[in-house]
């Protein structure tokens, strides 16, 4: 039994008292735990085939194996002992209960047999009375129904006096189908007639409560209840309860209305009272906290109303799909014009500072067009809510971008101050502003002040927002409006007004101010372009900017305009230079001109303008690459030995000599690189001086050419381009391009001049020094 309980394995036995494998079923006598086990054969087994000290092994471990058993039994009857004794109580409990019971139920067996003895003597009983009594109760009824018609009209005038007229209807209708049943008897007709006279003045009453904008939602459903159940027609109903409830809400759309008046600036013309005349406007937030809390709350209260009168009555059912498409319109027409006040209104709306009032003042208005919808379901204005919230908000962007443009706008002009302002504070020294604090002034202006912008319009994705979580809004809130409307377009028109810089065709803007917006446009291609658009992609979470401006885009534009602001500033520097050297040349009489004893004025006028725009440039861009430069004695030298030996070939013959002359000048220019006047500016002041440079020169060339030269004059362009060859070197990119140009001046005032005598090279030197 206690190896049953504990599941013990019937084949797990020691060595000794395993039979062999031919005699392993239970039922081998020796098979120690078999029923057919036999003693005394497996006591001789054992003892014929172990040793000694497998004997005493195995009596220890049959003691071993006994006195675990005996623990095993004792645990067995410990644990079964108390429950033996819980089930011995609780059949001692079940039979004292049930003793009980059985004694109630022949009580009540008892009882039944009484009561069904006593029920059969009453059948008995009334057994002959019951027709007669049916019979009287049946004309007790009708003398009732009888006494409750002859007193309708009575009680219909009752109630009618009393204003009760739920309860009117309520009789009315209880008798309604047996007078018309017996209306073609003469007292019932009479009856009817006059209940039909005060149903009449019933329903007009309940009539004008439903066309009366005083009455409550309440009242109002009540009485169009009253009046589906007297068969009235349900589309008039419908008619009535909807214009009436259209009467209360043009009320608040018109103080709507009214506050758009006043916001825009116009003077009220319907002025009631005197105090109308000073009504103050309303904030945005007020103003949309009015048309929740009066329009929105009213509409829906309209809404809920007019869904349980009409939609789900169960006591009349109605056209469904008559009365849906009547609320539908309603509703429809009344939050276009809603709409439309608002729209009005938010437009209006041009201040930055007051961010989060307008956003608080759309999430109001997008949680509350939201709860409205709820209430009706053919219809879904969420989406048409969302396309306002957005158009306040591309409203908002569009303003922004107004205050950056005009901000930077305001920036150009206090720049523009401070590039004038200096001129009037002192000495030279003192003069001249500082153009890289200038520029960089105007980097953080616009730096700052769209980082301002931005966080301001971080305001419209703050997640606790219910339209800022929605994927349509911030779609193109983020992507199209402030990435694309607001920078991407800031920088646009930073673009377009550089662009406007070079075409100025009247010339009225400071070519120092066009050295400034290059410089600024170059460094805004260099930095903060890239800084400001990872700043907004990470702060409005864009992350697909594939369809999107790209920052390769902006950058190259910005450093095309650049570009464009640097040759325009070249060639406004340059035309300043040549108007002074095309004058200079136009307005003397080269003919009758004295000997040369010092460098004209307009000579060291080009040179110190040349010099300052060298000052102007140096402050904003890098000095750039320069070709090696030769001695200086060969500087100074050259531009006199060049012409002297050109007028001793010319001197040996001049009317002979005058094609080999000719000749030779152009043998020499096949073999010189050919100088592009308005090539290409670099970002360099090298570059740049060497274009307006190159322009002053090719203008002096030009205008040499048109004049004739006596041999005085010659002798003075000889000093002054002996002067000029001194200073303008240092300025360009490769001193050789001076030399030429100078050499081909030299060469058209020598085909210009009848008598070209040049002037001895000390003399040149002693003159130049001395000027």
């Amino acid at each position: 039994m206690l190896a049953q309980y504990y599941q013990t394995n019937e084949d797990k036995v020691t060595p000794l008292s395993t039979p062999p494998s031919s005699s392993s079923s239970s039922s081998h006598p020796l098979n120690i735990n078999g029923p057919d086990f036999n003693a005394d054969q497996y006591t001789q087994k054992v003892i014929r085939e172990a040793s000694l000290s497998q004997l005493m092994a195995q009596e220890s471990e049959i003691h071993r194996q006994i006195g675990a058993l005996d623990s095993d039994m004792q645990t067995l009857v410990y644990e079964n002992y108390n429950k033996f004794i819980a089930a011995t109580d609780t059949i001692r409990k079940m039979r004292v209960d049930f003793r009980a019971m059985e004694d109630e139920m022949d009580q009540l067996a008892t009882k039944m047999q009484d009561i069904t003895r006593f029920s059969g003597q009453i059948s008995d009983t009334l057994r002959d009375r019951r027709t007669k009594i049916g019979t009287l109760s049946g004309t007790h009824a009708l003398l009732k129904k009888l006494q409750f018609l002859f007193e309708l009209p009575a009680k219909l005038k009752e109630c009618l006096a009393d204003d009760d007229l739920t309860t009117g209807v309520k009789y009315y209708l209880r008798a309604q189908r047996v007078l018309e049943q017996y209306q073609h008897m003469a007292s019932f007709q009479g009856i009817k007639t006059d209940c039909d006279q005060i149903m009449v003045v019933l329903k007009k009453k309940l009539l004008e409560r439903v066309e009366d904008p005083d009455t409550n939602a309440e009242d109002l459903s009540m009485c169009v209840g009253l009046l589906l159940e007297l068969q009235e027609s349900a589309e008039v109903l419908c008619q009535s309860y909807l214009a009436t409830a259209e009467s209360k809400l043009q009320e608040s759309l018109s103080v709507l209305a009214e506050q758009v008046t006043l916001a825009s600036g116009q003077a009220k013309t319907d002025i009631q009272r005197p105090s109308d005349a000073y009504e103050s406007v309303m904030d945005i937030l007020e103003f949309v906290d009015h048309g929740c809390n009066h329009f929105i709350s009213d509409l829906s209260l309209i809404i809920a109303s007019f869904t349980e009168t009409f939609l789900e009555r169960q006591e009349t059912p109605i056209d469904t799909e008559m009365a849906n498409e009547k609320l539908t319109h309603f509703v429809k027409k009344l939050i276009n014009i809603y709409f439309d006040h608002l729209r009005a209104r938010f437009k209006l709306e041009k201040k930055l500072d007051d961010a989060t009032i307008k956003v608080r003042a759309l999430d109001r208005f997008h949680r509350r067009l939201q709860a409205m919808c709820r209430l009706l379901s053919t219809i879904d204005f969420s989406k048409a809510g969302l396309d306002l919230v957005l158009e306040a908000s591309e409203l908002h962007c569009i303003a922004t971008l107004d205050h950056l443009k005009a901000t930077f706008q305001q920036s150009l002009m206090d720049a523009r101050q401070s590039l004038v302002a200096p001129k009037r504070l002192g000495p030279e020294s003192e003069s001249e502003p500082d153009l890289s604090e200038i520029n960089t002034a105007l980097l953080t202006s616009i730096a700052e002040n769209i980082r301002t912008q931005m966080s301001n319009l971080q305001h419209y994705i703050e997640p606790d927002l219910t339209f800022a979580v929605k994927t349509y809004f911030r779609a193109k809130f983020c992507r199209y409006y402030v990435r694309e409307g607001v920078l991407v377009a800031f920088f646009s028109h930073i673009i377009e007004v550089a662009q406007n810089y070079c075409m100025d065709s009247e010339k009225t803007t400071p070519p120092i101010l066009l050295l400034l917006l290059s410089r600024n446009s170059f460094d805004l291609q260099q930095n903060t372009t890239q800084y400001l658009l990872s700043m907004v992609d990470e702060q409005f979470f864009i992350e697909d900017t594939s369809s999107l401006t790209s920052l390769g885009h902006i950058n190259d534009m910005l450093k095309h305009v650049s570009h464009m602001l640097l040759d325009h500033f070249v060639k406004l520097q340059g035309c300043v230079l040549s108007q002074m050297l095309r004058k200079s040349v136009e307005t003397r009489d080269w003919l009758n001109t004295v000997e040369p004893r010092t460098v004209r004025a307009v000579m060291k006028r080009v040179v110190e303008e040349t010099t300052m725009i060298d000052r102007q440039v140096g402050r904003l861009y890098e000095e750039g690459d320069r070709k090696v430069r030769s001695s200086d004695s060969s500087r100074r030298t050259r531009l006199s030995q060049q012409p002297q030996s050109r007028m001793g070939a010319r001197s040996w013959s001049v009317a002979n000599s005058q094609m080999d002359t000719s000749l030779a000048s152009n043998i020499q220019k096949m073999f010189s690189e050919r100088i592009e006047i308005f090539s290409p500016v670099e970002f360099s002041k090298v570059s740049i001086l060497t274009g307006i440079v190159k322009i002053a020169l090719k203008t002096l060339l030009e205008c040499v050419r048109l004049r004739t030269f006596s041999r005085f004059g010659f002798q003075q362009i000889q000093v002054d381009c002996h002067y000029l060859q001194l200073y303008l070197w240092r300025f360009v990119s490769d001193e050789n391009l001076v030399r030429f140009l100078l050499d081909e001046i030299m060469t058209s005032v020598v085909h210009r001049c009848p008598d070209p005598t040049p002037m001895e090279n000390s003399v040149i030197d002693v003159i130049c020094d001395r000027g």
